[in-house]
């Protein structure tokens, strides 16, 4: 049912300053900057090879904008939102709305780019807070307009979305929701004895939701955490980071066999951030 991880929202106070710190961070600047008027927020979009990044803030009242802002007020600026992109929104709405007994609401929206004054339409369903958890999710259908590509690009710049990190008190609950009731493959349960947890791999359109699962009491409750991105050449990427006075560790080998890692430490609307090259 879920084709892919369509994007990733980050909740920013200040867009200005996340965009330019995110278009150092990614080497190339937002390919749509927009406003939603009836919703209260503004945004910027970042078109990477398998998804794209959304930063998104308050811009006036609204039912979205006063979410951001209590979310900002709560956890700071941080990852927000999970987008899940799917072929057929009807048929998703109708498994979906039967599988967790609510009736759900398909919605649609636009968004205009500010200086192209080009449009995108799409249809989205917002999932409820209770049944994806806690973790701000939305189905969405794109039915037409195109996300402009970034021109100029080279090894030294991200070109992918590497993973999604999720903590959950309930990996039981979180697999029935990722994998039995959205459909999205579960590619690893591991069980790791020094977190006295389990690690979760689903995967979808070469994109991974890396959750962290480990057992406590309360209501079931997951939420966002970091973000992995990828580069092509993590030497000339590490490089341009620190000629443009952005703060990362050394680069060192990854967990993962076959893979070079370093930690973004700023300009990242504190969002944990790592960098990865695959060998």
């Amino acid at each position: 049912m879920i084709k892919s991880i369509d994007h990733i929202l980050v909740a920013v106070e200040e867009l200005d300053k996340a965009v330019e710190d995110y278009s150092l961070v990614f080497g190339f600047g937002p390919t749509w900057q927009g406003s939603h008027p009836s919703l209260g927020t503004k945004n910027a979009l970042f078109p990477l090879e398998n998804m794209y990044l959304e930063l998104i803030s308050k811009e006036d009242v609204g039912p979205l904008g006063e979410y951001i802002d209590e979310h900002i007020k709560k956890n700071g600026e941080s990852v927000f939102g999970l987008a899940l992109e799917t072929d057929d929104i009807v048929k998703a709405k109708k498994k979906l709305s039967a599988s967790f007994e609510v009736d759900l609401e398909i919605l649609d929206g636009k968004g205009l780019d500010n200086i192209s004054k080009k449009e995108r339409h799409w249809k989205n369903i917002l999932m409820p807070m209770d049944v994806s958890r806690g973790v701000f999710t939305l189905l969405i259908e794109h039915t037409g307009g195109t996300l402009p590509e970034p021109e100029d690009l080279d090894e030294s710049n991200i070109s992918r979305m590497d993973h999604v990190v999720i903590n959950s008190n309930d990996p039981d609950g979180l697999v029935d929701l990722y994998k039995e009731k959205y459909g999205i493959r579960l590619a690893l349960d591991q069980f790791v004895e020094k977190w006295g947890g389990r690690m979760l791999f689903f995967r979808t359109n070469h994109t991974t939701i890396e959750a962290i699962g480990i057992k406590k009491d309360g209501s079931p409750e997951d939420s966002l955490w970091g973000l992995a991105w990828t580069t092509k050449n993590i030497k000339k990427t590490h490089k341009r980071l620190l000629d443009a006075g952005i703060n990362i560790t050394d680069i060192k080998d990854g967990r993962k066999p076959n893979t070079l890692v370093a930690t973004i430490k700023s300009h990242c609307s504190n969002v944990p951030t790592l960098l990865i090259e695959h060998l």
